[in-house]
């Protein structure tokens, strides 16, 4: 594993991330209607299927996705998770401590740099930051690339995101739903306006799931499926090196 500088610069959302922490988990639930809980545990299943040793869990925030990777795939698992936001990693640290789950790894970083060796991971997961990534993120390609570099040939990449129903009542329903109500509570509620607006805002532009599979193909990986989720308002995306 490679040292991560904390010396480093960046990204611009990093500063919005920082912000949210003390009512994250709450508000994640509730603006979801628990939903969000169901589909982090159909992320684990597909990153787990193919019996892992090592998995990354990027952008970890609070680290709910590893946890549950710890959980269900046992000691066997070497499980580490990553994100910019310290705040956010002291929470993970201490929800793996109460959860007896220590042996996470939880480390300060960029996704942009990932600070482990070429191939080191069978397979790396991506709970609700895919977006962050991928939305009007010049980086992108530069993102994809470290993800590519990271794994093993034949590892697996799974994101779980927000995404577009294909139904157009249902979809303007959703869009409807983040800029009426998922905006303003949440900014109400956690007091970060900004953090609240781009999450609207991305979550509503964000790309239909055929559009992401075509970026995920064209980064570099050589099989990408993808399920719709609870009608389509969220999408689970499988990808192979």
């Amino acid at each position: 594993m490679k040292e991560s500088s904390d010396k480093k610069t960046f990204r611009p959302l990093q500063k919005i991330f920082t912000a949210v922490p003390p009512k994250y988990d709450f508000l994640n639930r509730l603006l979801t209607l628990w939903f969000d809980q169901n589909w982090r545990k159909k992320a684990v299943e597909k990153i787990l299927d193919k019996n892992p040793r090592r998995v990354l869990d990027l952008g970890t925030g609070t680290g709910d996705l590893a946890l549950r990777i710890a959980k269900k795939g046992g000691k066997k698992v070497e499980v580490h998770g990553l994100d910019f936001s310290k705040p956010m990693l002291e929470l993970a640290r201490m929800k793996a401590r109460k959860l007896g789950l220590d042996r996470i790894e939880f480390q300060f970083g960029d996704a942009a740099a990932i600070p482990f060796d070429t191939g080191y991971f069978d397979a790396l997961g991506i709970a609700f930051a895919f977006r962050n990534l991928t939305y009007r993120n010049p980086d992108t390609q530069k993102f994809l690339s470290e993800i590519l570099r990271v794994l093993r040939t034949g590892g697996r990449f799974v994101a779980v995101e927000t995404s577009q129903p294909d139904n157009p009542i249902l979809r303007k329903l959703f869009h409807l739903q983040m800029k009426y109500l998922t905006y303003p509570l949440g900014s109400l509620l956690s007091g970060e306006k900004e953090a609240y607006k781009y999450l609207a805002e991305s979550s509503i532009r964000f790309y239909k799931p055929t559009e992401m599979k075509e970026i995920l193909l064209k980064a570099g990986f050589s099989k990408v499926k993808y399920t719709q989720l609870t009608g389509g308002v969220a999408a689970l995306w499988v990808c192979t090196k």
